[in-house]
């Protein structure tokens, strides 16, 4: 066994003063350069005089790559989004997770060369976002090498991560949600003239506009605002382009308002709120409104302390009725009879330097490094398997 490391990578110790992160980022989803960004920041904020850290990122095509430390490389630089391939020691190195429960040794391997030991990994950061990451597909290889890891597990990573199925969950623990309808795969393969005509009836009973979103999809990736019936082809195939399970709702009518919820020792808490203004160059909250343009939203929100309290409460009971872990943004609309109605929650919301989550902490008076380090504690605390 070698103690060598490929550059870049640490070198494998007994006795290591500090525990060692793995901040596991990239991905196969369309959300592949958020979630680069979000990994750009979490590395920065890590507190290095209590942690080691060990960049992993997974390419576009699913290559595990061992990457630089190097957050500045992380950034939306002229409009141009960064990738793994951008960061990756190598064309063609993977990194490996043990697949045995009870080792956290991680190993580097090249074509033609022998293996390399990282060393063991103590927590999993894991910053994916979408499917293949966010969506308990990453949490279940986690649990079945036995590593801690920050964030929800397989079950409630699966909720977050299907519209429909959240909606479900959110609608028997008797959250009110807004009018939706799914479309699945088959349905649209096999009678789209069917499908079309069952969402002008929705449409009909509920008025347009229409929002059309991959049923498994975050960052707005592929959310059409639909406004007449003539545009439910193109808005179908849009979202199909993420995924084949696609989502209609209704649009509610209402302020746009966020909260965050974090596992702190005692228990989840949740933040202050935030308003998401209605924006005058774009349609509504879209990926370029969030991260190109930079869509500012309020923080806290203008609500009374009455709506202020009780919005914080459903953002915790969503929390739990997901069976979440470790962080959530909760997402509601006021509307103007009084009522909350969730739209959805997020089990890895976005980290970058504008993202609500972590302005929502820096406002209730968690900064962003303290915020990482409560994620981690959170983690090392909580053992893996059933719980």
């Amino acid at each position: 066994m070698s103690s060598q490391s490929p550059p870049g990578g640490p070198s494998s110790s007994p006795q290591r003063p500090k525990p060692r992160v793995a901040v596991v980022f990239g991905g196969r989803s369309s959300e592949h350069a958020i979630s680069v960004i979000t990994a750009g920041a979490v590395l920065n904020a890590i507190d290095r005089e209590r942690y080691e850290v060990l960049p992993i990122g997974i390419t576009a095509d699913g290559r595990w790559a061992l990457t630089a430390d190097a957050p500045e490389r992380m950034a939306i630089t002229d409009r141009r989004l960064p990738a793994v391939d951008d960061l990756a020691e190598s064309d063609s190195g993977g990194v490996l997770l043990p697949v045995t429960a009870g080792s956290r040794e991680v190993v580097y391997t090249e074509p033609g060369a022998v293996p390399k030991v990282l060393g063991d990994v103590d927590v999993v950061f894991p910053v994916l976002h979408g499917p293949y990451g966010e969506d308990g597909t990453l949490q279940g290889l986690l649990e079945l090498s036995g590593i801690p890891y920050v964030g929800s597990g397989v079950l409630s990573s699966a909720i977050g991560m299907d519209k429909e199925y959240m909606k479900r969950v959110f609608t028997s623990f008797g959250l009110s949600v807004g009018p939706y309808t799914v479309v699945r795969p088959r349905e649209e393969e096999r009678d789209p003239a069917g499908v079309r005509a069952r969402l002008t009836e929705f449409a009909n009973r509920h008025g347009w506009p229409l929002f059309v979103k991959p049923s498994r999809a975050g960052s707005s990736m592929g959310i059409s605002r639909v406004n007449g019936p003539e545009d439910l082809d193109e808005a179908i195939a849009e979202a199909r382009r993420h995924d084949p399970k696609i989502i209609v709702e209704a649009m509610v009518r209402g302020r746009e308002i966020e909260c965050g919820v974090l596992e702190f020792e005692e228990g989840p808490r949740a933040s202050v709120p935030a308003e998401i203004p209605p924006t005058t160059s774009h349609d509504f909250y879209d990926f370029e409104a969030k991260y190109i343009d930079s869509a500012e939203g309020i923080v806290p929100a203008p609500l009374s302390a009455e709506e202020s309290e009780r919005v914080r409460g459903l953002a915790v009971r969503a929390f739990e009725a997901a069976s979440c872990e470790g962080l959530v943004r909760a997402d509601f609309f006021l509307t103007e009879d009084g009522r909350f109605v969730i739209n959805e929650i997020n089990t890895m919301p976005g980290f970058t330097p504008i993202s609500m989550y972590p302005r929502m902490w820096q406002e209730s008076g968690v900064g962003y490094p303290e915020l990482v380090d409560t994620l981690i504690r959170a983690a090392l605390r909580r053992p893996t398997g059933l719980r």
